[in-house]
């Protein structure tokens, strides 16, 4: 009876790491969408400077990372020193707002589709630079991902989605994606270089820090001069209340969103939380084509079948490792 109740606790808090994820990051995505394309106001204005979203991102989370740290932490600061997140900052502040800027340039399935394929850029450089060698399987996983981002871009896109986005242009919009993938590699180096360094830095630790840095570069940034964009920015949110609604639900969203995964990873591991975010992605761009009245072509959902096809079968792959080590720890 015990056993079973503990596998059922297990359960629930799964359902309930997953429940939060989807719905956090899937309205994050809706509100995402709507900021990029809507016309506010009876002047119907476009909000132009979508970087500062990342700056009201960086300082809601900030926040709350500094809040949950206060009330979780128990006793001491083992953990790695604020200051050495500044280079991690730089990357994790240019990386989300090239992919941000995106969305002025392609539809927000086709940003997800871009941003999925963070396992070419991944083995591209691990083959280059480092001579790894890849299997097979690894190979068919990268080839479905790539195939199916690449048909999805090459796809006729519809002129209702077109006229929505601010200024259509798909080699500058995946052109932003994969620049946004090669911050982020970096960002997830430096962030594996700091745990391994410090090992008793907790999850809030990297979410202060990282935070902090990238208030303060967002912050130089869009008001770091006079007549600098996040004034603007400020003046339209004035104008346009429903805009800064809008943004502020999109940080709290990510702030959430943040905390579910960081759960996920403590109770189940990192592949768990990769698959939910996986298919939670999968989920964003059926929303988004239900809700938004952006329709796909049957050949754009076969690109989206492709991609994550490819990213399952990743998924796979690693978990059968994973049965593999343990199968050997336990052998030991």
């Amino acid at each position: 009876m015990e056993s079973r109740g503990s596998g059922m606790h297990r359960v629930f808090v799964l359902a309930f790491c997953v429940a939060g994820i989807w719905a956090a990051y899937i309205y994050q995505g809706v509100l995402q969408e709507t900021v990029s394309t809507k016309r506010f106001g009876p002047d119907k204005k476009r909000f132009e400077h979508l970087a500062f979203l990342n700056l009201a991102q960086s300082v809601v989370c900030l926040i709350w990372s500094f809040i949950m740290k206060k009330l979780w932490s128990n006793g001491g600061d083992a953990g790695a020193p604020w200051w050495s997140y500044w280079s991690a900052g730089i990357t994790n502040t240019i990386g989300p707002a090239l992919g941000i800027e995106a969305l002025k340039y392609i539809s927000y399935p086709a940003q997800v589709l871009a941003k999925s394929s963070k396992m070419i850029p991944v083995m591209l450089m691990g083959t280059l630079v480092y001579g790894i060698k890849y299997t097979i399987p690894e190979y068919i996983c990268t080839l479905l991902v790539a195939g199916g981002v690449s048909t999805f871009a090459l796809s006729k896109t519809s002129s209702k989605i077109t006229s929505k986005l601010a200024h259509p242009n798909a080699p500058i919009g995946y052109g932003l994606c994969f620049l946004n993938l090669a911050f982020d590699g970096f960002t997830n180096a430096t962030q594996d270089s700091i745990t391994a360094r410090y090992p008793k830095t907790s999850a809030w630790n990297i979410m202060l820090g990282m935070n902090l840095w990238g208030s303060i570069y967002n912050l130089v940034f869009m008001f770091g001069w006079p007549n600098a964009i996040g004034y603007d920015a400020i003046a339209f949110c004035r104008q346009h209340s429903e805009a800064a609604w809008d943004i502020l639900l999109y940080c709290l969203c990510g702030a959430v969103g943040q905390n579910f995964i960081f759960l996920t990873i403590s109770r189940f591991g990192s592949l768990t939380n990769t698959t939910i975010t996986t298919t939670r992605k999968f989920v964003s761009i059926v929303v988004s084509s239900l809700l938004s009245g952006n329709p796909l072509s049957g050949k754009q959902w076969g690109s989206v079948t492709m991609v994550f096809s490819g990213l399952s079968y990743q998924i796979y792959l690693k978990w059968k490792k994973l049965q593999r080590m343990q199968k050997k720890r336990k052998s030991n």
